[in-house]
């Protein structure tokens, strides 16, 4: 997309948007609205409905019965599978307009949002579209005179929460699974990050999918996605977002129905770079972008990094170096390396983190301030700290900011323990030119996914998931697929 298309979707006005409810679109059922402020300027982009408990009741209602009909669980898969790829065709034919939508609600910069979100979310709803019709059950090898199926159902009503780093691409992962599976789904977006989902679910819609299978209810967290994880009516809730919010749904999940509740939770990931890596250089440009893209706002960010001391100071001065050169401001431009964060509480919050190691003694190498004050946004500085301590609250928690903090090892083992002394367990990076001792520090660190060599890199085919805090069940890939199917055994005596 060239810059003159992004300037005109730019100029382009943003009408108020609207719930979508069994195929309806529908405003708050008191009136009531938030304002849509871009993180790019300042400016109130637009609004959208402050959603109600009356309004997340209407659309589980909706659900539910479009579930219990069987207007969408009883079609054959193969009719399920050409509304999904027709609405991938939909959305990937809309890319342009929903990027710069996209970026303009949340910061993203342009270049990683274009692929992360539209495309990402088009290659995601045909991935599992293509998977419907390839998911059989099981005959069991029982004894002679008896014949045990295990058939594989649609779960229900699914509640999908979903956070506003990402809610094209992550908002798909849910999407996708669910609704190839048969399930019926009432989405809540971000309060900051509504507008891509709102139209993602009207493209449904446009390709065919039956009203009330997938309604889009926004508003804040406290309200609507309290409704939808007290639901007696919802049968599954997916979420991703933080710890503390994932605690009051597994709270809500036992006050009600004991609904399977599926958790992707923070992240404090650790990137290692052993003095044999391949190369330095390759792995500080590569561990910079793993941080500092988006504004560090990515769940699996490489906020914790942890280089072996005979090649600290050498690699402390190339991360550095690119992280000085990264090029941050308007999310709209094509040379934006790093966009907005995405509200002026994030960026506060971003901004105490590295007051409170500044004052605890910590070395700020880089970064660490508000930047391009000027624009009216939301911008920091990447920023870089060494010198810290394992219990320092920056190394302990996450940031979700531009905000990197080096560590100091010198065996494999005391690299694991760092790498290991953490409430999260999401992902991780090691660099190392040693095969061996990249497969032991795959089985010895305690992530969902690990990355050597690289960092960030991972397709549709394979799962995201965490272990300790970082949450249960797993995204992408048909593992998806668990969240949304349940067994049931027929027993049947011949």
């Amino acid at each position: 997309m060239d810059k003159t298309r992004i300037e005109e979707l730019r100029s382009r006005a943003v009408p108020p948007a609207r719930h979508l409810i069994d195929g309806t679109s529908r405003d708050a059922s008191d009136g009531a609205t938030l304002d849509v402020i871009s993180p790019i300027d300042g400016s109130t982009l637009t609004t959208i409905p402050k959603g109600t408990r009356e309004d997340a009741q209407l659309a589980i209602r909706s659900a539910r019965r479009a579930f219990d009909d069987g207007r969408w669980s009883d079609v054959a898969p193969a009719a399920r599978k050409k509304i999904m790829l027709k609405w991938a065709d939909l959305v990937e034919a809309e890319a342009d307009e929903l990027a710069v939508l996209g970026v303009r609600d949340n910061g993203t910069e342009i270049g990683m949002a274009y692929k992360a979100e539209p495309l990402s979310a088009a290659g995601t709803i045909r991935y599992f579209a293509e998977a419907i019709d390839k998911i059989y059950g099981e005959i069991a090898p029982t004894a002679p005179g008896a014949l045990g199926l295990i058939h594989k159902q649609p779960v229900g009503v699914v509640g999908a929460i979903v956070p506003w780093n990402f809610p094209l691409m992550i908002g798909s992962w849910k999407l996708g699974p669910a609704l190839a599976a048969g399930c019926t789904v009432v989405l809540k977006p971000a309060e900051t990050a509504s507008l891509t989902l709102i139209r993602l679910a009207e493209l449904a819609l446009e390709a065919g999918l039956p009203p009330g299978v997938l309604s889009v209810v926004t508003g804040e967290g406290i309200v609507v996605g309290a409704e939808i994880a007290e639901s007696q009516d919802v049968d599954a809730l997916v979420f991703t977002g933080s710890g503390a919010t994932g605690r009051r749904l597994l709270e809500a999940s036992a006050r009600s129905n004991l609904k399977r509740v599926y958790l992707e939770l923070g992240g404090k990931s650790p990137n290692i770079v052993f003095a044999d890596a391949p190369d330095l250089a390759e792995a500080a440009k590569v561990s910079a972008a793993g941080i500092f893209r988006n504004s560090g706002q990515v769940c699996v960010a490489g906020s914790r990094l942890l280089v072996q001391r005979e090649i600290h100071d050498k690699f402390v001065d190339l991360l550095v170096a690119n992280a000085e050169a990264m090029q941050v401001g308007d999310p709209l431009d094509p040379r934006t390396q790093a966009g907005a964060v995405n509200s002026e509480n994030q960026l506060a919050q971003n901004l105490q983190f590295v007051e409170e190691a500044r004052t605890a003694g910590r070395t700020i190498n880089t970064g660490g301030t508000r930047i391009l004050h000027d624009t009216g946004g939301t911008y920091m500085a990447p920023t870089v700290i060494t010198g810290v301590n394992p219990d320092d609250r920056v190394v302990c928690q996450e940031v979700f900011g531009p905000v990197l903090t080096v560590q100091v090892f010198d065996t494999e083992e005391e690299a694991v323990a760092l790498a290991n002394a953490t409430e999260f367990g999401l992902a991780a990076g090691v660099w190392t030119s040693n095969l061996s001792r990249a497969h032991r520090m795959i089985s010895k660190i305690k992530a969902g996914v690990v990355h050597v060599n690289t960092y960030g890199g991972a397709d549709i085919t394979v799962p995201l998931g965490g272990v300790k805090q970082s949450g249960n069940g797993h995204d992408k890939s048909l593992h998806a697929f668990d969240k949304y199917l349940d067994l049931k055994t027929a027993w049947i005596k011949l």
